[in-house]
């Protein structure tokens, strides 16, 4: 279904107070409240989803917060200079299933870096997307009532250290990358109103910007 969608650039964002919002934004939700995408970057967090285990929690104290989110999946980093893309929408409105979805997610980033020159790809495995051997971006969402929330998380250019106290979304060894490493000089703000254009296609939707700091 093809309706508005507004894209809100919220800046640098704590993660929890970012969630909190998600959630009550989600909760109040009535049939005609607009789907929304909201562009930010966190402080330094590690963040753990619903079917996160111990053994893939960070193995040395880095002073690194470690909250455990509501999301799917295992333990991921967020941090400045990663591109945080959270999708607020109404699946059902949308008759969009999950799965779909997460494929909408990954082919936006996949077109994104494709237009910058570098060939990424999905794995049939473990959601997210990959630059060979290495990812480049995670996926985590939440179902309520139809709707959803969190989402996407690219890395641009960062410090990619923390990663190395964890099992990056349940995978030990799994190797991590950055647009940065890998030639691509747009900087993070760029690529987050690529990446967006790129949802925003793929939703069949007008998106209108609302600048919101």
């Amino acid at each position: 279904m093809r309706t508005a969608i507004t894209v809100r650039r919220l800046g640098l964002a704590d993660y929890e107070p970012a969630w909190r919002a998600m959630r009550e934004f989600t909760a109040a939700r009535t049939a005609d409240t607009a789907d929304e995408i909201w562009l930010l970057q966190h402080p330094p967090v590690y963040t753990l989803g619903v079917a996160g285990k111990s053994e893939h929690l960070p193995r040395v104290a880095n002073g690194i917060p470690v909250v455990r989110s509501d999301r799917g999946g295992q333990i991921t980093y967020h941090g400045p200079g990663q591109l945080v893309i959270y999708l607020l929408l109404d699946m059902r409105r949308r008759a969009l299933g999950v799965r779909p979805l997460v494929r909408m997610m990954e082919q936006a980033a996949i077109d994104t870096l494709g237009a910058c020159g570098v060939a990424a790809r999905r794995r049939k495995d473990a959601p997210g997307v990959y630059v060979g051997e290495a990812k480049i971006a995670a996926l985590g969402l939440r179902i309520r009532n139809g709707c959803c929330y969190h989402g996407l998380a690219l890395n641009v250019d960062m410090d990619l250290s923390p990663f190395d106290a964890i099992n990056p979304c349940g995978y030990p060894g799994l190797a991590v990358t950055q647009t940065r490493d890998l030639g691509i000089a747009d900087p993070l703000d760029a690529l987050s109103a690529k990446l967006a254009g790129h949802l925003l296609l793929r939703l069949n939707s007008d998106g209108t910007i609302d600048e919101h700091r």
